[in-house]
């Protein structure tokens, strides 16, 4: 008896784990310096008061629709299934743009426009299903004559309502083909002995240059440690930067104010200058329209 009241107990408290609501992750060009983002959670809060609430970042710059979509990709895959992220840098709020829920092959949901801020994520972990947000079901109470601010209204009500249970991903809307709004970029590839790829983003505390070539393409040029790598960068059809740097694991392996490469905590190619900011010196910034070759 006292085994079965253990075993009724356990799986009691695994029924109350897996109703759990689950995990809120916010991202915008809001800012902090006003009640943007605290309207956000607190529409959230009103679906469901232990939702867990966090922030991916609210700093990315205005409008710039490339760098939400590469901060979803730099940091998705690290938190569990099941966490629904609301994305909102959304230039075109109150068009006719459309609002998706996106569900990816990991178990992910991603909520906000479909204006490309999904590009990445989409192809990195996989389209399983997306729905268009039925905005007459799904959006906050009384908000029908506001048209400029869906991140509180339509973005954050539904992934709250999706997170804690109350609606399924069928309840969102209408499901869509599997397929989202992308921005061009150069995907990685190897043509010959060199690699092309792109500058996604700046490591922007340091001003460190991040490409898309992950490491096990890199190796395909078979560069060792204290080699020389031959850099070249065009912002679309201008050239912007051309010069030989040393590879390094270490910024200390090269002398101070010194360029080199090294692979980046994502394990994807960068350039630096070791103590030094490589993107103000050269002039090198990133974006779809950035595009690098690399060769030994």
């Amino acid at each position: 008896m006292k085994n079965l009241t253990s075993s009724l107990l356990f799986l009691l408290g695994s029924l109350t784990l897996l109703a759990q609501p689950k995990t809120v992750v916010f991202q915008t060009d809001f800012g902090l310096k006003d009640g943007a983002v605290s309207a956000m959670k607190g529409v959230a809060m009103g679906v469901h008061p232990n939702l867990r609430l966090f922030d991916l970042t609210h700093e990315i710059p205005a409008y710039n629709i490339w760098e939400a979509a590469y901060r979803l990709e730099q940091t998705a895959p690290y938190w569990p299934r099941g966490t629904v992220f609301v994305s909102v840098v959304d230039p075109g709020v109150g068009t006719e743009r459309t609002s998706v829920v996106l569900k990816t092959k990991s178990g992910h949901y991603f909520v906000g426009p479909d204006n490309g801020s999904f590009t990445l994520i989409a192809e990195s972990l996989g389209i399983q299903e997306v729905h268009e947000i039925d905005e007459v079901l799904n959006r906050r109470r009384n908000s029908q004559a506001s048209y400029t601010f869906h991140g509180r209204d339509v973005y954050a009500y539904t992934a709250a309502r999706l997170a804690a249970g109350v609606i399924t991903l069928a309840q969102v809307g209408k499901r869509l083909p599997n397929a989202v709004v992308k921005i061009p970029f150069q995907k990685p590839v190897l043509e010959g002995n060199a690699i092309i790829g792109n500058i996604p983003i700046l490591d922007v505390q340091y001003g460190n240059i991040w490409t898309n070539i992950p490491v096990d393409l890199f190796k395909k040029l078979n560069i060792t440690a204290g080699q020389n790598v031959k850099v070249t960068v065009w912002q679309n059809d201008k050239l912007i930067f051309e010069g030989a740097m040393p590879f390094a694991n270490t910024f200390g392996e090269v002398p101070e104010g010194q360029p080199m490469s090294y692979l980046n905590s994502l394990m994807n190619l960068s350039f630096a200058i070791n103590m030094g900011d490589f993107s103000s010196k050269y002039g090198v910034k990133s974006g779809p329209e950035w595009k690098v070759k690399v060769e030994k």
